[in-house]
């Protein structure tokens, strides 16, 4: 971690994205600071705002729903997601060393715990952030897991369609969207691409993050303009265009996935953004020397 801090401050960066999982699986503890406890929570906050840039950071599955499972002691993940959001979106500037204004969903009263999802803008793109989770989303769990994964995708789909809506009307160039969860983009492919692909039956039901894919291709396709989405979760680094649906196989050309790195890889990818470019962002992964 010391050795990203040093080569991100290096860097000359407008702003500093965090995809969620800001500690391991609590799981898998064998060791070292204790996952989802306070002073873990408080240890990481320390070393983010070590960064010289704005960092803007949406919760990840570790930070919270996983936290019933962690060892050896486990945590309600309802009282971790209130304690992040006290302890990392409070105000309306992002973290880091170097503030940046954001526009937070929490104005809205109907959506005031809603804290974590923000906007902002830079070189004519709107950034988006949704809090939507791995290991499906924390649903299909318990009954009060259920009720929070609905109240809290209610949210984020109203964010994406008021977000999209003011991207169309200010004649912005391009939208991108940051989580944390992998949504699995592959599941909006038809049988015949799946079997092509190799790809198998969803991995679990009911499936997390239907409504979410649903409502993002009606708005790549009325937005017509470039959207990257980027997330993190599955520890796999990517940059492809995956975003497929069954009654038109194509992929979307204005539509790019990134998936930043994840342990034991610890290194970042420099998103560049030109507005005179007919496709605005390129992606170039950052390899970090362990020295």
């Amino acid at each position: 971690m010391p050795a990203l801090i040093r080569d991100v401050n290096r860097a000359d960066l407008a702003f500093v994205l965090h995809v969620g999982d800001m500690q391991a699986d609590g799981a898998g503890y064998t060791s070292g600071a204790l996952p989802c406890a306070d002073a873990t929570l408080a240890m990481r906050k320390a070393q983010i705002e070590t960064l010289r840039h704005p960092v803007i950071l949406t919760p990840g599955d570790n930070d919270w729903s996983d936290c019933h499972r962690a060892v050896p002691k486990g945590f309600d993940p309802a009282e971790r997601l209130a304690k992040l959001r006290e302890m990392f979106f409070q105000g309306d500037e992002s973290l880091g060393q170097r503030r940046l204004r954001l526009v937070r969903q929490s104005a809205d009263p109907r959506y005031a715990k809603f804290r974590e999802n923000a906007r902002w803008e830079h070189g004519g793109v709107l950034f988006i952030t949704l809090h939507m989770v791995g290991d499906n989303n924390n649903r299909g769990r318990t009954p009060e897991q259920d009720a929070e994964y609905a109240e809290r995708m209610a949210a984020n789909l109203e964010w994406m369609k008021q977000g999209f809506e003011l991207a169309a009307r200010g004649g912005y160039k391009a939208v991108m969207i940051v989580t944390q969860a992998n949504p699995y983009l592959e599941e909006t492919w038809n049988a015949a691409f799946k079997r092509r692909m190799r790809i198998g039956p969803p991995f679990a039901t009911p499936f997390g993050f239907a409504d979410f894919l649903a409502a993002l291709e009606q708005e790549i396709s009325l937005f017509e303009r470039p959207v990257a989405l980027v997330h993190g979760d599955t520890h796999f680094f990517r940059v492809d265009k995956p975003l497929r649906f069954a009654q038109d196989p194509r992929a979307y050309e204005n539509f790019i996935r990134v998936e930043t790195f994840g342990s034991p890889y610890v290194h970042w990818v420099r998103a560049i953004v030109d507005p005179d470019d007919p496709q605005v962002f390129s992606f170039r992964p950052e390899l970090v020397r362990a020295k």
